[in-house]
């Protein structure tokens, strides 16, 4: 994963919320406009963009591309307005509540799969640095790096949660036969509605 500098990052944190904000004003609109924008972020590349309110820091939406399916600068719109719109767990996102949303985009390195015995894998997993992505027939699910940060979990509870966000058994992750990975983040987030662009350090 090429590491962005700060100006890159804010770049795709003003084109996410331009994308939301565009999709409000018409959902019919047409979404070139801000793949024009960023087209310059042409690298395929996985990404998230995560929608929280402000100042309480309440999940809105989070939705992304896990691995490089599409350009980076397309994959940051359209995960802005699927976790803004298109989330199951939240009713999509108002005009008026935009504006007091933190906006924040998380950038995905490739996937380095977890084998080994259960030792094995609960020393490969190093909280804060690693995110978790589990793969067992049509059942999937991902944690980006902060869950567990935020959360308090050790490795193995991690790797628990992980599982149950897939809807297995949380128990899972021992067997075989289940693909298990990791991935590291580079993550740029508004301070403040609109706000200031940081890049969000990672263990």
């Amino acid at each position: 994963m090429k590491r962005l500098e700060l100006k890159e990052g804010e770049e795709l944190v003003h084109a996410a919320r331009n994308a939301i904000e565009l999709t409000l004003r018409s959902p019919i609109a047409n979404k070139h406009i801000v793949y024009e924008s960023i087209k310059h972020f042409d690298e395929p590349c996985g990404a998230f963009v995560t929608l929280s309110h402000y100042p309480t820091a309440a999940l809105r939406g989070c939705v992304g591309f896990p691995r490089p399916v599409m350009p980076l600068g397309k994959a940051v719109a359209d995960s802005a307005i699927s976790a803004a719109f298109d989330d199951p767990r939240f009713v999509p996102v108002s005009f008026n509540e935009l504006s007091e949303l933190i906006v924040e985009v998380s950038i995905l390195s490739d996937m380095v799969p977890i084998t080994g015995s259960e030792k094995d894998k609960l020393k490969s997993v190093k909280i804060g640095r690693d995110g978790l992505m589990v793969e067992y027939g049509i059942y999937s699910g991902l944690l980006l790096p902060v869950v567990a940060v935020e959360e308090g979990w050790n490795a193995e509870q991690f790797l628990n949660a992980v599982c149950e966000k897939a809807g297995i058994p949380i128990t899972y992750w021992k067997q075989k036969n289940v693909r298990l990975y990791k991935f590291n983040t580079q993550v740029f987030k508004e301070e403040a509605p609109q706000g200031k662009v940081v890049e969000i350090k990672q263990n």
